[in-house]
């Protein structure tokens, strides 16, 4: 529910004018260093967890992969960042994690089919196919149908004060259980349900959703509590070995940062600004909310993944947390003395 929300509430959000102004920076983290990432993320893995499968290891790449727009909030709502910055992570972390649901739906197809052939994989790849087909077709047209009774009931002031929220959170809902039920994937349709709000929202869109990112907030709250007491308090600690805090940290650097710096190669940035947007991918709900959805299939590197996840997501609350306002206030400063 909570990632079915923030999904609907970000991909709402984008402003898509500002989007197209803005294009080459997040476009580029998206459809270059995402990709790159979830590679770099599988090479390492294969290298450091050797009795996980390979579809084992491209699904913890792709779980690590989304980084978390709440958790670099300090960093995207801080006036002394560049604007282009701030609107590059904004949207990068909005849209990155819709984008990977079908990577991860289409990897777990695999695995679950794994050794069955050629017919079962193309059975699998079929059905990803069909989750995210289903998905689109509702999403967008639920959203259609919605968007235009939410304008005339907005016109006759048939909604007002703290109801303003509802619509938001009950279309995002609808969105996820509706695709859900028909056999198409949830996520997906309230990704694209989000993108045709936003292209088709009434005038009142900012406080509607300024509205329903608060419900967002306090499931996502309710979220964090869930998975300290459901994981980590019940993770063993010799779970957690050399090799799994050595990919979490590789999995915040090296995994993110690389890619993220090479896919930004010809864009007028200063080395340090790519550097600052790469380091500010923080990991945490979406990587949280795809760690459960896996942990269904029961896949037998499961222990190890939750591990994996489970310290990445840790470690990235610390490390980004502690690091968000000194960096921001320092590349900011840094930044408005070469523009003045």
């Amino acid at each position: 529910m909570t990632l079915a929300l923030v999904l609907f509430a970000d991909a709402s959000n984008a402003n898509l004018e500002v989007v197209r102004r803005t294009i080459s920076l997040p476009g580029r983290m998206l459809l270059l260093g995402l990709p790159f990432a979830i590679l770099l993320g599988f090479g390492f893995g294969v290298l450091l967890f050797p009795g996980l499968g390979l579809l084992e290891v491209a699904i913890l790449a792709t779980m690590l992969a989304p980084t978390d727009a709440a958790l670099g909030k300090a960093v995207i709502s801080n006036p002394v960042v560049p604007v282009s910055v701030r609107e590059g992570l904004n949207v990068e972390s909005g849209l990155n994690d819709g984008i990977c649901v079908p990577i991860l739906l289409t990897f777990l197809a695999l695995a679950s089919v794994e050794g069955g052939g050629t017919n079962a994989s193309a059975l699998a790849l079929t059905h990803v196919a069909e989750e995210i087909g289903i998905g689109l077709v509702i999403g967008v047209g639920l959203t259609v149908v919605a968007s235009w009774v939410l304008k005339r009931v907005l016109q006759r002031s048939w909604l007002q004060g703290a109801w303003l929220g509802v619509p938001i959170a009950a279309l995002a809902f609808s969105c996820f259980t509706l695709a859900q039920i028909s056999g198409g994937s949830g996520f997906i349709a309230c990704f694209a349900g989000g993108l045709v709000f936003s292209a088709l929202a009434p005038k009142q869109k900012h406080e509607l959703l300024e509205r329903a990112e608060g419900m967002g907030e306090a499931l996502s709250l309710a979220t964090w509590v869930a998975f300290g007491a459901a994981v980590v308090l019940q993770q063993h600690p010799e779970s957690v070995d050399w090799r799994v805090v050595l990919y979490a940290v590789l999995s915040l650097t090296v995994v993110r940062m690389v890619p993220i710096y090479l896919s930004l190669t010809g864009l007028d940035m200063r080395p340090d600004a790519k550097l600052f947007v790469g380091w500010f991918g923080p990991r945490g709900l979406a990587s949280i909310v795809f760690l459960a959805i896996v942990m269904e299939d029961r896949l037998p590197g499961n222990d190890t993944m939750v591990a994996i996840v489970m310290t990445t997501v840790l470690f990235s609350i610390l490390a980004h947390g502690l690091t968000a306002n000194p960096l921001a206030a320092r590349f900011g400063a840094r930044s408005q003395s070469e523009s003045g």
